[in-house]
């Protein structure tokens, strides 16, 4: 049994979270394999000092000669570094290190980029961005900044949201350098160091990045294959009294889940009664695949929510346009953060948003088509190459969120790499690093390319498999 005083710093605390080691394989390999999952999702910081031998025995109730065996074992597998008198050291193999890539891939290579899901500009950006230039004279009369937006823009976006549903005037609008920079204005205006922020888990990686930028805590409400958890949010809610809540409730990023109008309303509700602000994520707004029944805008549920919206994934992510819809309540604290923050996007991305959004429906049906097209591509390869992975048929957005039928996705990515895949694991979805067994594959991918990418998935698994050969594979979980 473990010693409970043993455990009680931080430092070996973490370890407890090995216990019970897999039956049916020797105990050294199960605490071996135990400890290099612990580095691979982040548990473990390359180049931490382990606990002495003696000391993670004790804790763990286990025999110094599994501990020692277990060190040894990293050492002799590239896991860990050994020095008289200066214990061991947690490091990661060069072989399996995730390799340093960028968004988008140099042409160069041959590595298929699945980790973000960022697309080609459509067929009709060049002729939108012509078009804006035409009005950029009309514009080099001023000094070119706009803090809080150009008022063209401003306009096409609040008549936007008129189109939807909900009335807005141009000076409820900020427009922003992309998306998330709008999360990051809105965070650091509405939540103080040390607060609390409600986010689905899993979420967008970016959001909770910003949520880390502004030191503030998420607090995870797990989002499952049915869609939101209403009990879950009200006993999250009443337990954390979080300042803000980030949601995505429009083809959810990864999940591509929908909020149906009911629960929009019930949980809206729910946060009016705890007094959490919720800013919501409309980015993925527009991507509806299927062409169901429409949704209703939060804010025309909320008048106190603050929307975030973006064109980066509907025309192309070299834009860097995003905007904020603030209540007129909360429009002095998220104006005054914007002005700290930014001088405004860039004048001659605000016209080609602008000169879109004349006109969106054409550029627009290019893009859902295509994402369409990836979609059914990835459903029949998976379904031929994985027939053990499992999944739901997003009805939107940009992601097929994949469930692995071992707790592996990180090791998958490390193999990946070696097999010319970039991928994102499941534990950077979750504030909490869990999802060990969750996989977001792009919808971004070109339709012809799904093939190829699908192949080498089948072939980087089998080797995480064979990595992994006698040990226990039954779902495990390491909770930060």
């Amino acid at each position: 049994m473990a010693d409970v005083q043993s455990l009680a710093t931080p430092a070996l605390q973490r370890f407890a979270r090995l216990l019970p080691l897999p039956s049916g394989t020797p105990a050294y390999l199960g605490l071996s394999h135990g400890i290099r999952l612990m580095i691979m999702d982040g548990h473990l910081a390359l180049g931490a000092r382990l606990p002495s031998e003696r000391l993670l025995a004790a804790g763990l109730g286990l025999s110094r000669t599994t501990v020692t065996s277990a060190y040894r074992d990293l050492v002799n597998t590239g896991w860990a570094s050994a020095r008289q008198g200066s214990g061991t050291v947690a490091r990661m193999p060069a072989r399996d290190r995730a390799p340093s890539l960028p968004l988008v891939p140099d042409g160069s290579t041959d590595t298929i980029d699945l980790s973000a899901a960022a697309g080609l500009a459509p067929s009709g950006t060049a002729n939108i961005v012509a078009r804006a230039l035409e009005w950029l004279p009309r514009t080099l009369g001023g000094a070119g900044y706009e803090p809080v937006g150009a008022r063209h823009l401003r306009e096409r976006i609040a008549a936007w949201y008129e189109g939807r549903g909900v009335p807005t005037d141009p000076d409820q609008v900020i427009v922003t350098p992309g998306a998330l920079a709008a999360v990051n204005v809105v965070l650091h205006a509405l939540v103080r160091p040390g607060g609390r922020v409600a986010v689905d888990a899993p979420t967008y990686p970016g959001a909770l990045g910003a949520i880390d930028a502004a030191r503030a805590r998420p607090v995870p409400v797990p989002l499952g294959d049915a869609g939101w958890d209403l009990p879950g949010w009200a006993e999250t809610l009443r337990r954390t009294s979080p300042t803000a809540a980030y949601l995505i409730p429009d083809f959810h990023n990864p999940t591509g889940h929908l909020m149906g109008d009911p629960t929009r309303r019930e949980l809206a509700g729910l946060l009016a009664q705890a007094d959490c602000i919720p800013i919501v994520d409309e980015t993925l707004a527009c991507l509806d695949l299927d062409g169901g029944p429409g949704v209703a805008a939060w804010a025309g549920l909320d008048d106190r929510a603050v929307a975030v919206g973006s064109l980066s994934k509907v025309l192309w992510g070299g834009f860097r346009v995003g905007w904020i819809r603030c209540p007129p309540a909360l429009l002095p604290a998220v104006r005054q953060r914007q002005l700290a923050l930014s001088l405004g996007p860039s004048a001659i991305d605000q016209l080609v948003a602008t000169t879109y959004l004349e006109a969106p429906e054409t550029v627009l049906a290019e893009v859902l088509d295509r994402l369409r097209e990836t979609r059914d591509a990835w459903l029949d390869d998976l379904d031929w190459m994985l027939p053990e992975w499992r999944f739901q048929t997003p009805r939107g957005g940009l992601a097929l969120w994949v469930e692995l039928p071992h707790p592996l996705s990180t090791e998958l990515s490390l193999v990946a790499a070696g097999h010319g895949l970039a991928l994102t694991p499941g534990p950077r979805f979750s504030p909490d690093r869990t999802l060990a067994s969750r996989l977001r594959l792009p919808l971004t991918l070109p339709p012809d390319a799904v093939s190829k990418a699908a192949g080498r998935l089948a072939d980087a698994w089998q080797d995480t498999l064979d990595g992994v050969r006698g040990v226990d594979l039954e779902p495990r979980s390491l909770p930060l």
